[in-house]
């Protein structure tokens, strides 16, 4: 059921949409004696997507999201022994259509996790990404992610792969299962900087231990507080992202699936 809430009620209320279809109705009332509720409607709607698509507004956003984990550093510790890599990077449909991996976003997961594999050679490797689809067909991320690592040098017996996850909460509970941490192991998660804490407090509460390694990052600092987006659309992307993790962390607090509305460092 939270699965589907959050596809159905959760897409609705992503910015973009809703103001949409607060301009949609505005747009039939105006046919109707609510002609002068129509036209505030209209007015609202077009004046709300210019702020979010043009505004700073994305940024402000996401830069509490983003600057929640700092950098990863390697430390004197011991090297990790495996990396989890949470999907969302490839489109599995249009892979499936193709016959061949399609990456369209958030590539640097994929990327970082390769160098990292690379330069812990012992450490194993778990791609964990199903089809985030609420009528799903046979695709999934996990599929095509093989090849892809295999293609960057990464040998196949190094890699675990996890097709049957729908969400970052699903990530974490099929992760563990599968991998059954040890205590005492040093786990990397690798994932979009604006994602880890949300990402981070799910696999907490899954009770698998994990250190962030944040990538993807969308805001430079705090000079872009004050920037302008020279696209509308990209504006709206930024908002829509953040929204998106700040509706998840909201929902996935007050259903009790994380202990912090935002999840931080561990304390050391």
């Amino acid at each position: 059921m939270f699965f589907v809430l959050s596809k159905t009620l959760g897409y609705m209320l992503m910015p973009t949409n809703f103001l949409i279809g607060v301009g949609f109705i505005g747009a039939i009332l105006l046919l109707t004696r609510f002609a002068s509720l129509g036209r505030k409607l209209v007015m609202a709607a077009v004046l709300l997507l210019v702020i979010c698509g043009l505004s700073p507004l994305g940024n402000l956003l996401l830069y509490p999201l983003e600057q929640r984990f700092p950098r990863w550093e390697a430390g004197a510790g011991a090297p990790p022994d495996g990396i989890v890599v949470l999907g969302a990077s490839i489109e599995a449909d249009i892979s499936a259509a193709h016959g061949t991996p399609v990456v369209r976003s958030a590539p640097d997961r994929i990327i970082a996790a390769a160098a990292l594999a690379h330069r812990y050679p012992d450490a194993r490797i778990l791609f964990t990404g199903g089809s985030a689809n609420l009528i799903s067909n046979d695709a999934r991320e996990a599929d095509f992610a093989g090849a892809i690592f295999e293609s960057l040098g990464i040998a196949k017996s190094r890699l675990i792969m996890e097709r049957a996850s729908r969400n970052t909460l699903e990530n974490a509970q099929f992760s563990k299962a599968l991998v059954a941490p040890k205590d005492g192991e040093r786990w990397l998660l690798v994932t979009s900087a604006f994602h880890m804490p949300r990402s981070v407090g799910l696999f907490r509460k899954a009770g698998f231990a994990v250190e962030a390694y944040p990538v993807d990052w969308r805001v430079g600092g705090r000079g872009d507080f004050t920037k302008f987006s020279n696209s509308i659309l990209d504006g709206l992307g930024r908002t829509e992202t953040a929204a998106r993790e700040w509706m998840g962390l909201v929902a996935y607090r007050a259903t009790g699936k994380i202990d912090d509305l935002l999840p931080g460092p561990a304390p050391k």
